[in-house]
């Protein structure tokens, strides 16, 4: 891996100036959603436009939720993506399915002890296991939509998958994020926003130039 071994993924991209913005930061994986009720969905067409505008420079990530084996194929077909990031409720059995297609990030959401219990159930199942903070219980998207887990509640969480924190980092918590669970990556979407599904240039950046900070103070 680049950057002092840290990956860093900017997720919801959606026009080619904000994902050329992310590419000329440095960010090593980009992530397109495919998901209708998201203010960052991107329709299949778009996600391959934005797609070519990144391969070569980051991996290419396409999140989806409780994709049948049809929207996967469509996926594969239209985008050609280096991984499926799965959000929703798959199982460990679906998860280990999809991946002998294309590489995996598994999204778990993470508020209790529980919740870090049931995501040892997945390693071993995904390339990456992304832990996001759970969504209340009344939202209409999964996802930690723009909040933060309680980070203690990873300290005794070892896995042999490598593993990327999300879920309420943005530019300014970023650093501490990495040096108090130590991730081997880390995830942003409405952190650098400055509307919803809007991405900010200069908060891109500055998540970046964090992070690799943070990173290499801790070689």
């Amino acid at each position: 891996m680049t950057h002092a071994s840290l990956l860093t993924k900017i997720c919801g991209l959606s026009t080619p100036e904000t994902l050329i913005a992310a590419l000329d930061a440095g960010a090593d994986m980009i992530g397109l959603v495919q998901f209708p009720p998201s203010p960052r969905h991107v329709d299949l067409g778009k996600a391959a436009e934005l797609a070519a505008l990144a391969r070569g420079r980051a991996s290419v990530v396409v999140l989806t939720v409780n994709p049948d084996d049809a929207l996967i194929d469509a996926i594969l077909k239209a985008v050609s993506p280096d991984f499926i990031q799965l959000h929703g409720k798959e199982t460990v059995d679906r998860v280990a399915e999809v991946r002998r297609r294309i590489p995996v990030i598994k999204a778990l959401g993470i508020a209790t002890a529980e919740d870090v219990a049931a995501a040892r159930a997945y390693d071993g199942a995904a390339d990456y296991l992304l832990l996001d903070a759970k969504p209340p219980k009344d939202a209409t998207r999964p996802g930690g939509l723009g909040q933060a887990f309680d980070w203690s509640l990873l300290d005794s969480f070892k896995v042999g998958t490598s593993v990327l924190l999300s879920g309420g980092l943005h530019p300014t918590n970023v650093a501490e994020a990495i040096s108090r669970v130590r991730p081997e990556g880390v995830d942003v979407s409405s952190g650098v926003e400055s509307a919803p599904g809007v991405k900010d240039k200069a908060k891109i950046e500055a998540f970046l130039i964090n992070a690799r900070a943070a990173a290499g103070s801790m070689r």
